[in-house]
């Protein structure tokens, strides 16, 4: 007699599980915590949105005490290439690969120097004045420091 309220219960916590199941598979992996990164030599503390998304597109190409950036960045479809472009530029990174292409096929500049991987991206920013790139979370490198985004 109170078989059906029991399966309609059973019935109820598998819906939950399932549900909670689809929301932890599909949130955001901890790669998405991203942080910018650059050479400790660096005198900027912090940049605003907008100018992350200026220096990673090469439209500013120095700093503002004249000194040349060097843009470092993974392969397009690296994870945590594909979360610093959305979450931090505001782009896709087909967006940011159009924008590399046209200023390289147009003789206009050169796309941003491509690493391996994270560990290589840091090791390149490390040993490169003016330089730039990004990583999970701040690296344990003392030649490299982060800089705020605001």
């Amino acid at each position: 007699m109170d078989s059906a309220p029991r399966q309609a219960k059973n019935v109820g916590l598998a819906a939950v599980s399932l549900l909670c199941g689809l929301v932890c598979a599909l949130w955001p992996p901890a790669a998405a915590v991203q942080e910018l990164i650059v050479n400790q030599d660096s005198a900027h503390r912090q940049v605003t949105q907008n100018e992350a998304r200026l220096y990673f597109t090469l439209r500013l190409q120095r700093w503002p005490d004249g000194q040349p950036v060097q843009i470092f960045v993974l392969p397009d479809e690296d994870p945590l290439h594909v979360a610093f472009t959305k979450n931090l530029l505001g782009l896709f990174p087909y967006q940011l690969r159009g924008v590399w292409d046209r200023q390289v096929f147009s003789g206009t500049g050169q796309a941003p120097t491509r690493v391996a991987d994270e560990s290589e991206m840091i090791r390149r920013v490390a040993t490169t004045p003016g330089s730039m790139g990004y990583a999970h979370s701040a690296p344990q490198d003392p030649r490299v420091r982060t800089l705020e985004v605001h």
